[in-house]
């Protein structure tokens, strides 16, 4: 079951180095074994508070923990991998507690195994620890992330060029991620490969913005047809051509609405929607008879 480290120390997610220490201190004295002997209760939280040290005092670690949570990090990071390059002897030691507590020396209770204090678990399991995930930005433009594309990379995995295919599914939009299991970093002693995350970056577009699944295009039309009104042709990405009507007296700055035209849910949702800002041009010079024109206009009243 995924911990909440943060929770079990008692600290925010954004503590400090010296904050998450001062916390782990202070449990560690509580619920050291040798404060609390023959508490069961007292030694499961000792390891569990130790577990969490582990991870939130190692920048790598706390940074995976972070991005991909408990369930995910539990799904990376195997017992030993937790507490590999973790010597709990020499913090407890700089705590004040003497002797080889997690050794072979006196009163141990716990077996000390490959990575971990706590485990029972020895070298055969050290050899099948998962390999280290890869993340891969990949930019696409915004018609394959409408329309979904296929892609070919190149990894370098322990010097050797690799080509991958990947599938982009429909709706991929900046920041989702694409997991591909086993084509990330083999493990130690021949262990299986971590997985790959394709995450996504849109390129700009020049015709459209992204707001969430919505579209955004924007249009100029002269004052007569914000006065009379007109027929716009707008663009999609599946390269067709839609008419929208722009009613008389629109105002500049209107948001005209095209359901259905945006962007699709990446899990069969519907889709967003287009929204075509009007902006209204207004010349910066009138020829003789356009002046004439605008203040006979002008004395109707409008």
């Amino acid at each position: 079951m995924a911990e909440d480290y943060y929770k079990i120390l008692g600290v925010s997610r954004d503590a400090s180095e010296e904050e998450i220490k001062k916390a782990y201190r202070k449990l560690a004295m509580k619920y050291h074994p040798d404060h609390a002997k023959g508490d069961k209760t007292a030694e499961e939280k000792f390891k569990k508070i130790s577990e969490a040290y582990a991870v939130l005092s190692d920048k790598q670690k706390r940074q995976e923990y972070d991005t991909f949570g408990s369930e995910g990090f539990r799904e990376r990071f195997t017992q030993e991998d937790i507490f590999r390059g973790f010597n709990i002897n020499d913090i407890l030691r700089e705590f004040g507690f003497g002797g080889d507590f997690f050794g072979e020396g006196r009163g141990t209770r716990f077996t000390y195994a490959t990575g971990s204090p706590f485990g029972g678990r020895g070298r055969s399991q050290a050899q099948a620890v998962k390999g280290a995930d890869i993340v891969y930005e990949l930019p696409i433009t915004l018609r394959e992330a409408a329309l979904g594309a296929n892609k070919t990379i190149t990894l370098q995995v322990q010097g050797v060029p690799e080509r991958i295919s990947v599938k982009i599914p429909k709706g991929m939009t900046t920041g989702k991620k694409l997991r591909l299991a086993g084509k990330g970093n083999p493990g130690p002693f021949g262990g299986p490969r971590g997985d790959l995350y394709i995450q996504t970056v849109l390129l700009d577009d020049p015709v459209f913005g992204v707001e969430g699944q919505d579209l955004v295009t924007h249009r100029e039309i002269k004052v007569t047809e914000a006065l009379l009104g007109t027929t716009l042709s707008i663009p999609t990405l599946e390269e067709k051509t839609l008419s929208l009507k722009v009613p008389p007296g629109t105002r500049s700055g209107t948001k005209l609405r095209i359901p259905g035209q945006g962007l699709p849910a990446m899990k069969g949702g519907k889709r967003g929607d287009l929204y075509v800002h009007i902006h209204i041009q207004i010349p910066r010079t009138l020829t003789r008879e356009q002046r004439e024109l605008v203040e006979k206009l002008a004395e109707t009243g409008i």
